[in-house]
């Protein structure tokens, strides 16, 4: 892996707290790790979304920011470098990801909708179906095998997608597609089967979607895996990527390198409309939509800061250096290595423990009590509701975009390998409260013993 591509000007201490106390820390948090307070956390890596370290220039542009409510100049900067990337003529500012599904789908969205997507993420999915929408997820069949070293897990499955139009395309209001696929393992999209669904659009008369918080590394994936692209710029593919497409909901919280903000950005004028009423109702004034002067300031140079391919190239390599690690521990993890993040099996990690007890949630807390890091689990307790039962038991472990350096990954790996020295001592855990949305944020869980009762019953 080569060096860091920057120089650390600003540092934030650390601490690793005891073994007692952190056991302690999970029981007063009922055993989620969302309810940990950040102080208690030694490495971080529940999320990338919005816990990156800035730039200098994102620094001097958070200093400029306009904070005027209309017609703010930041909002002009931020507008031009949302339409140098993604193309689209109009641009709607939310604060971050979830905000911009919020408005799109409720102007795109009825009762009954169906939506398709290479995988809904667990958001993407709330949204959709807190309308009373239908989320269905088409991955391509070689996702569901973690070993497979396939470059473009993250594909939609075409054959699939098509006969599901054929079937039910009066039902469908839009296509989604997900570049990196985060649940299926940070996968990447490849050009190819992007241009074959802007054909099926084209042929049933559907719009096509975006979800972009990680566009900037499948991108990078594209012109590092498709041959024809290798000698196209980052921002020249991009900018074909959504050439594909109808519109995009972003996160900027991720390759936006921002802390906070979003975008729905569209071509339609006629839902761009609808779009900013709800804007407006949810988010805040047009030129500002949920965002401060100082936040418009940072995601816009963010922007122009991320299609940067030394950044990317580090930034993928450091995914793959832990990955690599991991892989020469035996750690079953999901492979190729993605953008963003390395993601463990634990269903084969924790094969003693069923998926009704939450596999990926027990090596998640082990994590935390054996060295004081904090991952999240993407599996049967963040998505196995109702008729919706996933086919991987994940734990993922998101790196933060320019904050860990290479030692700090090699005492996560130490950390990995002392927990598969013990791993069949492991528990697994059943949820007591769960909420009726995105249970896994809020949920209050309790250890099993060996014989499958809850602690203390």
């Amino acid at each position: 892996m080569q060096p860091e591509p920057y120089k650390i000007k600003v540092v934030e201490p650390i601490h690793l707290l005891s073994p007692r106390l952190r056991e302690q820390k999970l029981v007063d948090a009922e055993f989620n790790l969302f309810k940990l307070l950040a102080k208690d956390v030694y490495i971080d890596l529940l999320t990338d979304s919005g816990t990156g370290s800035q730039s200098d220039t994102q620094w001097a542009g958070i200093v400029r920011g306009d904070e005027s409510y209309a017609g703010s100049r930041s909002y002009v900067r931020f507008e031009a470098a949302v339409k140098t990337i993604f193309g689209y003529p109009h641009v709607i500012a939310v604060h971050q990801g979830r905000a911009a599904e919020n408005v799109l789908f409720g102007s795109m969205l009825r009762q009954g909708s169906l939506v398709l997507a290479n995988t809904h993420f667990d958001t993407t999915r709330a949204n959709v179906e807190a309308l009373g929408a239908v989320a269905m997820d088409l991955p391509t069949p070689e996702a569901g095998d973690t070993d497979l070293l396939y470059p473009f897990k993250g594909n939609i499955d075409l054959a699939a997608l098509e006969e599901v139009l054929a079937r039910e395309g009066a039902r469908v209001p839009l296509i989604i597609l997900t570049v990196t696929n985060n649940s299926k393992g940070g996968q990447p999209v490849a050009m190819a089967n992007i241009k074959a669904v802007r054909a099926l659009c084209d042929r049933f008369g559907i719009p096509l979607i975006f979800d972009a918080a990680r566009f900037a590394e499948n991108c990078y994936f594209i012109k590092t895996r498709e041959p024809e692209y290798a000698d196209r710029s980052l921002l020249d593919i991009a900018r074909e990527l959504f050439r594909q497409g109808d519109g995009a909901v972003v996160s900027l919280k991720k390759d936006g390198l921002a802390n906070m903000g979003g975008v729905v950005t569209l071509k339609s004028a006629e839902l761009t409309e609808l779009v900013r009423t709800r804007e407006i109702l949810y988010e805040g004034y047009i030129t500002y939509g949920g965002m401060s002067g100082r936040d418009l300031e940072a995601a816009a140079a963010g922007l122009e800061e991320v299609l940067d391919f030394d950044y990317l190239g580090h930034r993928v390599g450091q995914v793959e250096y832990l990955g690599k690690k991991l892989e020469d521990l035996g750690i079953p993890t999901v492979r190729p290595f993605g953008g963003h993040a390395v993601f463990i099996d634990a269903g084969k990690f924790l094969p003693h423990i069923p998926p009704s007890q939450f596999p990926g949630h027990a090596l998640a807390v082990a994590l935390y009590r054996e060295g004081g890091i904090r991952a999240v689990e993407i599996g049967s307790l963040m998505f196995g509701t109702g008729d919706a039962q996933p086919t991987l038991e994940l734990v993922r472990m998101a790196l933060p975009r320019r904050v860990y350096t290479q030692s700090h990954l090699d005492y996560v790996a130490d950390v990995c390998s002392r927990i598969k020295a013990k791993r069949k001592e492991l528990k697994g855990f059943e949820i007591t409260y769960e909420a009726p949305f995105l249970r896994h944020f809020t949920a209050r869980l309790r250890e099993l013993t060996a014989r499958s009762e809850p602690v203390g019953a």
